[in-house]
């Protein structure tokens, strides 16, 4: 299959993404969900659980803690720093986001599997941010250790 413009916009260096991970401590999910059957769950579980400080937003006013984590309605209402801002979004937010991002002074922008926003990544770079796009910091974090083998019948 060939490759399209996305996937060389979002070919990004292992070395740039493993630096990111080992760098960010604090993560602000925005998009968290508390349903356990949703992809974003399982994402901040693993993250959670792997050490990150992770920091779910979600502006339900009903949803008040995933995973005894306290859930916060806006990025504006987090009252500490935030390293990285994970987008679990669809792309159409993905602007409004970074701009939030930007306002609270995070270093990463992270946007999920088929999140992406060229003028969005453009305006967080300009302002400073690394940017990843159509990327799971999941996957990510445990590429290194996972070699397919091709080679195997199915």
């Amino acid at each position: 299959m060939p490759a399209t413009a996305l996937d060389e916009r979002c070919d990004y260096d292992p070395k740039y993404l493993a630096d990111i991970l080992k760098s960010v401590k604090t993560i602000a999910m925005v998009g968290a969900s508390a349903d356990k059957t949703k992809f974003s769950y399982g994402v901040l579980r693993v993250l959670h659980e792997t050490g990150y400080d992770m920091i779910p937003v979600n502006p339900n006013p009903k949803l008040t803690e995933i995973r005894g984590i306290p859930v916060y309605h806006s990025l504006q209402e987090i009252n500490r720093p935030v390293d990285m801002v994970e987008v679990f979004r669809p792309k159409e937010e993905f602007y409004a986001i970074a701009e939030q991002a930007i306002a609270i002074g995070a270093k990463v922008l992270w946007g999920q599997i088929d999140v992406y926003d060229d003028a969005a990544a453009k305006m967080a770079e300009d302002a400073g941010l690394k940017v990843v796009m159509n990327r799971c910091p999941k996957i990510e974090l445990f590429r290194p250790f996972w070699k397919p083998r091709l080679d195997l019948q199915i």
